[in-house]
């Protein structure tokens, strides 16, 4: 076996993405999959099926050579097209024009195009073997057809587990050293749904912009695919609260979901002629965080992506922080000669960075449900808009230093806790822009705020 080979367990996106980056850098690659290959029998994940691909994505997929191939499915999104109910739709730009969006893929067709990628790069494929057993010890691990029972094993190098949230190798390294993993469930769950092409085969709503339906402590989100269908997630609480409020427990049966689409929703129920069958055959997902306080174990393991850091999908980047990993892990692998530590400076290098982003998404849950429609909300972005036209490069939007540039997620969080601070202070009992007192506002920009390329440097 060679000193330069990996086995990865889980062939999802980020481990095939991994798997094209480390055969493009000569390393010997075998991806270990336990469902059955999608290219042959269809996509079977049971996951949310549309993903936000922004900038940290991007970037990966052209290190691979993969960003043409992935884009040709992609779809843009503009922004969000907010819907309250009152009023016309209106959008609201992530960025400052067509240069500044993110893009809606479907999740299918993104593993289809990298299996492909990673196997005519040289990565071996393996499906059906899900991981059953691992002895670090010896460096063999045994893997075992879900259907039919039947195991092999299998020598190892180092183990990399890109087996996502329910990963079985964090599960084994775990029995042999405390990993400190701690799950937070968020008290909401999800549940798809889909409005279908109209009657030309076309779009039944704006395809350039995310859809939001915000109504406080619940809301719907609909992106769109490029086979003109949008998918559509209700987010909802899991059991009512002292208020009363709507909540999945309350929803019995199909009746009571389409009256209570009919009440929240309506104009969204019009697009869903099969609201009832999706209703009935989706079942609703849970919401959680995962934490560890160690990612590897030696020079034997080590875990990227959601079987690391698993994070609610609020802000579009659980799969670019994911694809950040596989970018930054090959890198480290290239630079240190020994395994173990290449797989300590990885976790050093990205778990702070993961942590901010956990954060951060479950900060814009509360932005998205609550605040897209509120007139304070409202004054703030534009203030926000305002200063980075007049402070290029040191007042930067919270959006854009996650989603349209590469500044590690920690460093953006922490100008973000800044910038919110002069946003909330200058709008503080203001209705207009023109009613602010800008000389003190350009002031504090300038003494809170070090140019960022000053500080990313």
């Amino acid at each position: 076996m060679s000193a330069r080979q990996l086995t990865i367990v889980g062939a999802g996106l980020a481990g095939a993405l991994l798997g094209i980056l480390l055969r493009r850098r000569g390393w010997e690659v075998d991806l270990y999959e336990k469902r059955g290959d999608p290219r042959r029998l269809g996509y079977a994940g049971g996951r949310s099926i549309n993903l936000a691909l922004a900038e940290r994505g991007r970037h990966a997929l052209r290190a691979a050579d993969a960003d043409e191939a992935v884009m040709r499915h992609a779809i843009m999104m503009r922004g969000r097209m907010v819907h309250t109910g009152d009023a016309a739709p209106r959008l609201q730009r992530y960025g400052r024009d067509d240069g500044e969006v993110i893009w809606s893929v479907h999740r299918g067709d993104l593993n289809v195009v990298l299996l492909d990628l990673a196997e005519a790069a040289g990565a071996r494929l393996h499906f059906d073997a899900g991981l059953d057993a691992v002895n670090f010890d010896a460096r063999h691990a045994v893997f075992r057809d879900p259907a039919s029972g039947a195991t092999r094993e299998v020598p190892f190098q180092a183990l990399v587990g890109a087996d996502g949230a329910g990963s079985a190798l964090r599960a084994a390294m775990q029995r042999v050293r405390d990993l400190g993993e701690r799950v937070d469930v968020l008290d909401h769950g999800y549940k798809e749904l889909e409005i279908p092409p109209s009657a030309d085969g076309g779009f039944r709503i704006e395809p350039h912009a995310l859809h939001i339906w915000p109504r406080g402590h619940y809301m719907c989100i609909a992106l769109p695919n490029d086979e003109r269908t949008f998918t559509v997630t209700l987010f909802l609480p899991h059991r009512a609260g002292a208020d009363g409020g709507p909540a999945f427990d309350q929803i019995h049966d199909v009746d009571a979901a389409q009256a209570f689409f009919a009440r929240e929703f309506p104009d969204a129920l019009a697009l869903m002629p099969e609201f009832r069958a999706h209703w009935a055959a989706n079942p609703v997902g849970q919401l959680a965080t995962l934490y560890l306080d160690r990612w590897h174990l030696d020079g034997r393991a080590v875990l990227l992506g959601d079987a690391a850091h698993a994070m609610v999908p609020f802000h579009g980047q659980g799969m670019n922080c994911a694809f950040e990993d596989c970018v930054a892990l090959a890198d480290q692998l290239d630079a240190h000669a020994d395994t173990a530590d290449a797989f300590a400076a990885f976790e050093a290098q990205r778990r702070p960075d993961a942590a901010a982003i956990q954060r951060m998404a479950l900060d814009n849950y509360l932005e998205m449900r609550d605040r897209v429609d509120d007139a304070d909300y409202l004054l703030q972005r534009e203030l926000e808009l305002a200063l980075q036209a007049r402070h290029p490069g040191r007042f930067v939007p919270h959006y854009a230093m996650v989603t349209f540039m590469r500044i590690p997620y920690s460093l953006a969080m922490r100008r973000t806790d800044l910038q919110r601070c002069i946003l909330e202070r200058a709008t503080a009992g203001h209705t207009a822009l023109d009613a602010l007192d800008w000389p003190a506002i350009d002031a504090e920009v300038r003494a809170q705020l070090t140019p960022l390329e000053d500080v990313a440097a």
